[in-house]
């Protein structure tokens, strides 16, 4: 049985009640793929209302959440949260908060794995800057991002890889598809040496990146990539198109 296509939507910091609900509403109401599994990602304050009006069958996830199950952690959100407010699912790693708020890679693997040891899905956010691509060290900085985590964790089943090269986040520029084949094949070969054949053959690798109605579909027929975490698209009634890339 062949992976699963999945598409992630990141809202990232964008969003009201108003805006939000709408956007719920119209990916509730639309046609979807029934064979794409579908999460989105409100900023946290409006988790549960997403949660609320956000049809059956797609799921929700938190941008973020934090390595310790409950104490004097101001501002954080716990895995035990996410999961008594019925949110299945975190991002961990966007470079977003590897860059701008300065999240270490053991950071983030210790995050993944209580986020997995506590029953949440986890979307690992792995990518190069466009100095470290034209260094040509594009596989030597995401494989170190992984091995984070594999030291931490060797349960693979619940993780889906995003490979989001930094250079292409909100940028307008996507990388070719040869380049995020290449990249997505060279990471399941990872998996296979470093993990198991098993985790290679079953996880799911997306691709973000300034992805859009206009270029999925090239992207989504690729044998390594499969699907996407979209972020600013993701708020426009394309999303649903994207969503549908494979149909």
């Amino acid at each position: 049985m062949g992976r699963q296509f999945f598409v992630g939507g990141n809202f990232k910091m964008n969003g009201t009640i108003k805006s939000i609900t709408d956007i719920v509403k119209n990916i509730s109401d639309a046609e979807l793929d029934p064979s794409t599994e579908v999460v989105i990602a409100p900023p946290s304050l409006y988790l549960l209302v997403t949660r609320e009006h956000l049809r059956k069958g797609i799921e929700v996830a938190a941008q973020n959440v934090f390595d310790k199950p409950n104490g004097a952690f101001t501002g954080e959100i716990s895995a035990e949260q996410l999961m008594d407010s019925g949110i299945g699912w975190t991002l961990t790693g966007h470079s977003e908060r590897r860059v701008i708020l300065g999240e270490q890679d053991d950071f983030i693997a210790n995050k993944t794995k209580t986020a997995l040891e506590s029953g949440l899905g986890v979307i690992l956010c792995v990518g190069e800057t466009l100095e470290q691509r034209e260094s040509n060290k594009t596989m030597d900085v995401v494989t170190t991002q992984l091995k984070a985590v594999a030291d931490r964790t060797k349960d693979w089943s619940k993780v889906v890889v995003a490979y989001e090269p930094v250079w292409a986040i909100g940028t307008g520029k996507v990388a070719t598809t040869e380049q995020a084949q290449e990249v997505h094949a060279s990471v399941r070969e990872w998996l296979a040496a470093n993990i198991s054949q098993e985790a290679s053959e079953k996880t799911r690798i997306i691709y973000g990146g300034s992805v859009s109605e206009k270029n999925c579909r090239e992207l989504a027929k690729q044998s390594d990539i499969d699907g996407f975490l979209v972020g600013g698209a993701s708020l426009k009634p394309a999303f649903v198109d994207i969503i549908n890339s494979r149909a």
